[in-house]
C-alpha cells in the first residue's frame, strides 16, 4: 500500500506543492513550525530512513532539497533555512526544510502556528515561482 506521501506526490491527496521533478517532490507541512515549512521526498521510493536509500537516490534527494531550500529563502523572509531529517511519523524518507530566525525555531516540540489555506498556497506560489528561476 503506497504511504502518504506517496500519495500526496501521485495527486491523490491534496498538498501545496513547491518543488517537483521527475524523481522527488516538495510540499509544504500541514503542521509546520513556521510559514513555509517544506517537506522533501523521493518518488520512487517509500523506505522511512535516509540512510537505507541507494547512493543515486540519496545523493540526487539532497541536491533536489539544496536547490528547494534556496528557492524557499528568496520566497519567505528568513536568517536561514534549518534541515531536520526525522521520518519517525511517516513511514516515507522526508527532508524538513524550515524557515528560521533562531534556532530554536527549528523545535519539534513547540506549539506549532496556525496559517490560513490563503496564507499556504501564498507562500506555496511563491516557493514554486522561486524554485522554477532556479531552473
Amino acid at each position: 500500500m503506497a504511504t502518504l506521501f506517496t500519495r500526496i506526490a501521485q495527486g491523490e491527496i491534496p498538498s501545496y506543492k513547491v518543488a517537483e521533478n521527475e524523481d522527488y517532490y516538495a510540499f509544504l507541512d500541514i503542521s509546520p513550525l513556521a510559514l513555509g515549512h517544506t517537506l522533501v521526498i523521493p518518488k520512487k521510493v517509500e523506505d522511512d530512513y535516509i540512510f537505507h536509500l541507494d547512493e543515486p537516490t540519496y545523493a540526487g534527494l539532497w541536491a533536489f532539497a539544496r536547490q528547494v531550500a534556496q528557492a524557499l529563502k528568496a520566497a519567505v523572509p528568513c536568517k536561514r533555512v534549518g534541515v531536520a531529517v526525522l521520518g519517525m511519523e511517516v513511514p516515507h524518507t522526508h527532508i524538513h526544510l524550515v524557515p528560521l530566525q533562531t534556532e530554536g525555531d527549528l523545535n519539534f516540540r513547540k506549539e506549532r502556528p496556525t496559517f490560513t489555506t490563503e496564507q499556504m498556497a501564498q507562500t506555496a506560489a511563491a516557493i514554486l515561482s522561486e524554485y522554477e528561476k532556479l531552473q
